[in-house]
């Protein structure tokens, strides 16, 4: 307060980093960044249970989740456990390996998940602080998926895990996505998205010529009667 008060205090030297509206860099298949987040839920009776997920960033396919009871560097590693597995990247050594995104959690920039993404060969992004745009494809997923799950009350962990996988498999495979041109993230994911537009445009195209040809002879009709 002292020095203060004379103006003999100078402020540090820092740097603003700010986060762009977007990235420079986006992804071109699937495979190449995960989005992961935690997001809680509770049971009635038992508390609250945390919610792990993987996004596949081009996709917005859910890849993996886990249902725990902390959100610690083991939960987070659980988690990819079931990635790398569901994808077989446990297995197969490719050449580019997935790239992490998450926020700053304490789980997130801990020693211990260093050590395990660098053993896997799995690089780590971090969004800036108090960004949560950066990781806007997990967080609009998990506030989905919750508009949904809160409608009911759980009793019982099992339940709630019931109530996620249904969820999880309807988002993946039946809820057409805006953003994907109105396919599914399983569509996208697998490589079927191409196909199923180009087939949609047929359809749209042979659709037209028959209504043209309809409106025609309707106008010719009317002619005749005339």
């Amino acid at each position: 307060r002292l020095l203060n008060d004379p103006d003999l205090i100078l402020s540090p030297a820092f740097v603003v980093i700010k986060a762009a509206d977007e990235f420079r860099d986006k992804t071109t298949a699937p495979n190449q960044l995960w989005q992961t987040d935690f997001t809680y839920l509770k049971v009635l009776g038992w508390g609250w249970f945390y919610l792990s997920t993987i996004l596949d960033d081009y996709s917005r396919y859910i890849i993996a989740w886990s249902l725990r009871s902390s959100m610690s560097a083991a939960d987070v590693q659980a988690t990819l456990d079931q990635a790398l597995e569901a994808t077989g990247l446990d297995q197969v050594q490719v050449r580019c390996r997935p790239r992490l995104l998450s926020d700053n959690g304490p789980c997130y920039i801990s020693g211990e998940l260093r050590e395990y993404l660098s053993d896997r060969g799995l690089s780590h992004t971090r969004g800036r602080p108090y960004h949560p745009m950066t990781q806007g494809k997990i967080e609009r997923y998990h506030r989905s998926m919750k508009n949904v799950l809160l409608l009911d009350n759980y009793y019982c962990p099992d339940d709630l895990k019931a109530e996620i996988e249904a969820f999880v498999s309807y988002y993946n495979h039946q809820r057409y996505h805006e953003s994907l041109d109105n396919v599914t993230p399983a569509d996208v994911y697998f490589g079927h998205a191409a196909k199923i537009i180009s087939e949609r445009q047929r359809i749209k195209e042979r659709t037209m010529k028959l209504r043209r040809k309809s409106y025609r002879k309707q106008i010719a009709t009317m002619k005749t009667a005339s």
